[in-house]
């Protein structure tokens, strides 16, 4: 694995744009395999350009510098680089917050008139750089305190969810005898996560994102979910991860039952492969009305899917303290398919399964 300093050198030098073309192949390929190097290179490239914004790049780039070369007089010295430049960045937003409250401080105490238009502009570009401050030191936060998951997962599947405060649902088989769970959101931010509750006959299970402020998106979750069964012919997609990236599917229901008859299912012509188990399935007005579940063993392309019915009827049961409010509201009926799928990509995530 690389060290602080590489992976700090090799996001400078994306973000001065000195990095040639080949080796940029070759970090977007690494990013793209190495989830744990993927997080640590965007930690750092956030935190460049929060530093460049302020105008503070250069001097953090001879005062790295004067790191590294301390570091390779004194090796018996070690500077927790991370730590460092979390701390530098505190200081150059105070220093600029400072800077501005003085400016606000002559102005105000200077001859007073005519200067009400200057006051006005300076109130509400220091209002800005307040709310600037807070919100660098809110994300330095968050980055420092994001988990790092054990790597690699042994299983993933993929989740949606039901609640924008941390609540989603997958296939109770995705999370069967997992010692750790954790979920990547839309952004590829690692969140911990745990079973609430799960149901081996309709393979459903209820998780929770361990962090208490934990939000999908800025919105509440999008879509409702069909209280009746679909017609057969009826159009349908899913999102989910086979992969690292979110791949979209769309086909019909080709049968109201599932697997061997049951009910509660829905038999799929889309195609679906492993990883996908536990993604959503979207008819054209936007309403879930299913959870991708399995391949048919027989015929390629054909999914057995668990209805939305079974969905609600197993939220129905949990014990009343677990206070799930499912959403009431239908924001993507009137969307285009890309405008759904756009906002759906928010309220859907990787889960990565690890067990001993």
């Amino acid at each position: 694995m690389s060290t602080d300093s590489q992976i700090w050198s090799l996001a400078e030098a994306y973000v001065s744009g000195d990095m040639p073309v080949a080796e940029q192949a070759v970090l977007q390929n690494r990013l793209a395999t190495d989830p744990l190097f993927a997080a640590e290179f965007n930690e750092c490239l956030n935190m460049l350009r929060s530093l460049e914004g302020f105008g503070a790049y250069s001097r953090f780039q001879h005062m790295l510098q004067d790191v590294r070369s301390k570091q390779d007089t004194t090796p018996k010295r070690s500077i927790p680089l991370r730590d460092h430049y979390f701390r530098t960045a505190a200081i150059a937003a105070g220093i600029a917050l400072l800077t501005s409250f003085s400016t606000f401080w002559v102005l105000t105490h200077s001859d007073k008139k005519g200067n009400a238009s200057q006051y006005n502009v300076l109130s509400r570009k220091l209002a800005n750089i307040e709310r600037s401050q807070s919100q660098i030191i809110k994300d330095i936060r968050d980055k420092k305190d994001a988990p790092t998951p054990p790597a690699p997962a042994r299983y993933t599947g993929t989740g949606f969810a039901i609640t924008n405060d941390g609540y989603f649902i997958t296939n109770y088989h995705v999370t069967d005898g997992s010692d750790s769970i954790y979920i990547q959101n839309h952004e590829g931010r690692y969140f911990k996560a745990y079973v609430v509750d799960f149901d081996t006959k309709s393979d459903l299970a209820l998780l929770k994102v361990e962090k208490n402020s934990f939000r999908f998106s800025k919105t509440d979750v999008p879509y409702t979910f069909a209280t009746a069964k679909s017609a057969i012919g009826s159009r349908v997609y899913t999102l989910g991860f086979p992969d690292d990236d979110i791949v979209y599917s769309e086909g019909y229901i080709s049968g109201k039952n599932g697997f061997e008859g049951d009910s509660m299912q829905y038999r799929l012509e889309i195609p679906a492969a492993p990883g996908q188990s536990g993604g959503p399935v979207i008819d054209a007005n936007g309403n879930l009305v299913a959870v991708i579940a399995a391949n048919s063993p027989e015929n390629e392309g054909t999914t057995y899917a668990v209805s939305s019915r079974a969905i609600l009827q197993f939220i129905k049961k949990l014990n009343k303290d677990v206070g799930i409010r499912m959403p009431k509201t239908n924001k993507l009926g009137k969307l285009s398919r890309e405008e759904q799928i756009e906002k759906l990509q928010n309220y859907t995530c990787t889960v990565k399964v690890y067990k001993k």
